[in-house]
């Protein structure tokens, strides 16, 4: 359970700090913030696998560059669920999935040195 709420924490904070960096990402509340970063986690867990897996003959044709949208549509999805949590377009919700998905990778490799 410990590690659900690290990894819900870490997402959150990539969140924040994409949504600070970013003018097409706006999150209106620290609960909105904390709502958001669990519906992308669920977002990312159950929709953008399904996502990939359809998207995956024009992935393949694209050299993977296509999984870039597939990350924005379900960041996209994301943000349309959640109240309070906005993303100005397509272009921005790539780039918020993608900014998200380094930070938290980051981040996640100091969660992970902490329980060593």
């Amino acid at each position: 359970m410990s590690r659900f709420l690290v990894h819900w924490l870490v997402i959150a904070i990539a969140l924040g700090a994409a949504a600070w960096i970013l003018p097409g990402v706006a999150i209106s509340s620290w609960q909105a913030l904390l709502v958001a970063a669990l519906v992308l986690g669920f977002v990312n867990a159950v929709v953008r696998p399904v996502l990939a897996l359809l998207a995956l003959p024009i992935t393949v044709l694209t050299l993977g560059l296509f999984y870039l949208v597939v990350n924005g549509a379900a960041f996209a999805l994301a943000a349309k669920v959640v109240p309070g949590f906005e993303v100005a377009g397509c272009g921005w919700a790539i780039v918020g999935a993608l900014l998200v998905s380094v930070l938290s990778s980051f981040l996640g490799l100091f969660a992970d040195d902490k329980k060593d």
